[in-house]
């Protein structure tokens, strides 16, 4: 166990490595540069920035700089916000993201895999009807258009919730609502087929001959066994929904992560993309790599090499 685990960290540490050399490479091959689309600009002016950010050396010498910074916690200056380090950025734009994702990964696990249960535990009969067609609804609608049609019925229409900012608990109950509703409607469906295949097999048959009740035969032996998918999906979806929703954020106006890269996409802000890019990517990678770890847990028969 302890040897695989320091296999997948190093592992890990290398994958990060190559999403910080390809963000950075990439982002140096864009046509243009930060502050080519600044009007009233003069060549000098455009030179004297491109020396204060350290962009007038050579390639190489800004690759060795950049990732020398990044070992030290050092994601450099913003180009466009300026007096803002991006490390500073992330801290102060990455706990708003966190609540609401946080919040949204707990309401479609509280819902999700229940529903996902109950659908196949009742095959076939209208129960499961109605559950599949609303997880597929779920998994077709985009998630500006849950949106839009919660801002105009539970906002607009309705007047009972606020639809921008963050300033009360009942802010969060939209756009929770609508980043959860695509990871919530995938876990029931994923926790149906799962738990279709669990219940139909021999050590089912056997605990129901033996006489176990319903209720323990499917949380002692059928969820735990049928849980093992979705928790390969959440390791990912966590990462996602933490960062936070880039169309949520940019539609409910809420000051987080997702809201800043869209911004610095639109303002060509290259640190701020390649920050947020890297902090994205190690997010996802350590949590597929704390997935591998809770498989062994949830399911001891599983070997680790």
């Amino acid at each position: 166990m302890a040897k695989y685990i320091i296999k997948r960290v190093i592992l890990a540490v290398l994958t990060i490595f190559l999403v910080a050399t390809i963000t950075f490479f990439l982002m140096h091959n864009v046509p243009g540069g930060p502050f080519v689309a600044e009007k009233s600009i003069s060549a000098q002016a455009q030179a004297a920035l491109n020396e204060k950010f350290g962009m007038d050396k050579p390639l190489g010498i800004q690759y060795k700089n950049y990732m020398n910074g990044i070992l030290h916690g050092d994601f450099s200056l913003s180009l466009k916000q300026r007096g803002w380090n991006v490390s500073d950025i992330i801290k102060s734009r990455f706990p708003v993201s966190a609540r609401i994702g946080g919040l949204a990964v707990l309401l479609a696990l509280a819902v999700g895999i229940p529903l996902g249960s109950v659908a196949a535990l009742n095959r076939g009969k209208w129960a499961d009807n109605l559950i599949i067609v609303l997880a597929t609804c779920g998994i077709a609608f985009p998630s500006f258009v849950i949106c839009t049609v919660g801002m105009y019925l539970f906002g607009v229409h309705l007047g009972w919730l606020p639809t921008f900012g963050l300033t009360s608990p009942a802010h969060y109950v939209l756009p929770v609502f609508a980043l959860s509703f695509y990871p919530m409607a995938y876990i029931t469906r994923l926790m149906r087929s799962s738990m279709l295949d669990v219940i139909g097999q021999d050590y089912m048959r056997t605990a129901r001959a033996k006489g176990l009740s319903p209720a323990k035969c499917l949380f002692k032996h059928a969820l735990r066994n049928a849980i093992l998918p979705v928790v390969t999906y959440v390791g990912p979806m966590l990462a996602y929904t933490i960062t936070g929703s880039f169309i949520v954020e940019k539609i409910f106006v809420i000051p987080g992560l997702g809201g800043q890269f869209v911004s610095s996409i639109t303002n060509r802000d290259y640190t701020v993309i390649m920050g947020t890019t890297i902090f994205l990517a190690s997010l996802i990678i350590v949590m597929n790599v704390l997935v591998d770890i809770v498989y062994k847990i949830i399911d001891p028969r599983i070997q680790l090499k």
